[in-house]
């Protein structure tokens, strides 16, 4: 690489960081736009609402069941294999997905399958890229790749859904599906020239349930680790209930259709590649308080869903929820990789995904009963009410509270460490 490509880039922008934000980029481009495009396959296939639906369970139960096998194995064998192979699967399936559609003649069984295999390569593929990232930069500045990394996540979401929806009126949800998996091919490649040297090999001895209880006491260890999650698990099934459910009806019966709810999404993920950039240049001493203080207002879509206010208000809400959340994510991601050792980290963060996503399913098929037993404004209002109550119980742990930004992290003190970020230049 030349010399002076080198200098132009910030020091915490190493070789393994820039080929984990460009492959992310790549898979979130194209895996949004296959969302939307799935969902349009089954209803062409003559499919109603409850089939998407069942699609869409058949990829979140194996991404629940696999997660923590996920995160035993990503912190057993090199992580950049994990990825490659889970992308390897996730282009597989997605690619007879396309086929299927593309043949005129998909049936639901099939595509639940398909579905099923990516949501099975997702769980090993989260708990490895996580623990990849976290170990791949280093010093004071951990803070900011974090944030640009998700702004580039983000970014690529909000393309991603735009182009995902234009391309499906387009060319058809079959041809969209194959661009995903021409997607997948090219951020497994791209990841596949990942550097793990600076990684410790592995001790040998235990097993993968050695491994899990291994992981399970790291987690169980730290109180503002677990209390965060406990939060999340809750707030993410609520929140998610609410998006999904609640404000597509509240749109039809008071905002004038799906257009106003999706420029409202739009917003949402507009505040949060805007709260990405403020994390660029905001470095909280206290983490995880001030994150948890901008987890408050996660409740405000749902109180404005629940009144219900105009579009203008409600995309003022959204805009003002994404950018706050952020704040929080950047935040939690920098607390893991300055408190949780290297070799833990994938394990670590398959039980911080499992406690976010293992509760949705559940919360999305109570939305309905909860609507006839209590009505949509009372649900909604449930809704934001548990968000406050667990985020202000959670400010009750005095670890949460306290836990201060340190100037070295422990995931980045490792011999060889240096290499893995800057190709030798100095970081900090």
């Amino acid at each position: 690489m030349p010399t002076s490509a080198v200098r132009r880039r910030p020091a915490w922008a190493g070789r393994n960081y820039s080929l984990l934000t460009a492959s992310a980029v790549v898979t979130n481009l194209g895996s949004h736009g296959a969302l939307i495009a799935a969902a349009f396959a089954v209803l062409e296939a003559g499919g109603d609402g409850g089939d998407v639906g069942l699609v869409a369970a058949a990829r979140t139960l194996p991404l629940v069941l696999f997660l923590l096998i996920g995160g035993a194995v990503a912190d057993r064998l090199p992580r950049h294999r994990v990825m490659v192979a889970a992308n390897t699967l996730n282009c597989a399936s997605q690619a007879a997905f396309a086929a299927l559609v593309l043949s005129g003649e998909p049936r639901l069984w099939q595509m639940m399958l398909l579905s099923g295999l990516g949501g099975a390569g997702q769980a090993f593929f989260n708990p490895a890229a996580e623990g990849m990232l976290l170990s791949s930069v280093h010093g004071e500045r951990a803070g900011r790749a974090f944030a640009v990394f998700r702004m580039a996540m983000h970014g690529a979401t909000l393309g991603g859904a735009a182009l995902g929806g234009a391309m499906v009126a387009a060319i058809g949800p079959g041809w969209v599906l194959a661009v995903d998996a021409v997607a997948f091919a090219v951020a497994a490649v791209l990841r596949a020239f990942l550097d793990v040297q600076h990684i410790p090999p592995r001790e040998p001895g235990g097993g993968m349930l050695a491994d899990l209880r291994d992981g399970w006491r790291e987690f169980t260890g730290r109180p503002w680790l677990w209390g965060i999650v406990v939060q999340f698990s809750i707030a993410n099934a609520v929140v998610g209930a609410a998006d999904a459910v609640y404000g597509p009806l509240v749109a039809r019966d008071h905002l004038g259709g799906p257009a106003p709810w999706g420029v409202a999404l739009a917003f949402f993920g507009g505040g949060t590649v805007t709260g990405a950039l403020l994390m660029t240049r905001w470095q909280p001493r206290r983490l995880l308080l001030v994150g948890t203080l901008c987890v408050f207002p996660l409740a405000l879509p749902s109180a404005a869903l629940a009144v219900p206010v105009p579009v203008v208000v409600l995309c003022a809400v959204m805009f003002v929820t994404g950018l706050s959340v952020e704040v929080f994510g950047v935040s939690w991601m920098t607390a893991l990789h300055q408190e949780i050792p290297e070799e833990k980290l994938s394990r670590v963060s398959a039980y911080d995904w499992f406690g976010s996503v293992a509760v949705v399913p559940a919360a999305m098929a109570l939305a309905g009963p909860a609507e006839a037993a209590f009505g949509r404004p009372e649900a909604l209002w449930g809704c934001a009410a548990l968000v406050v109550v667990v985020t202000a119980a959670v400010l009750t742990v005095p670890d949460v509270r306290n836990l201060r930004r340190r100037t070295k992290a422990v995931a980045g003190a490792l011999p060889g460490a240096q290499e893995a970020v800057g190709d030798g230049t100095a970081v900090g």
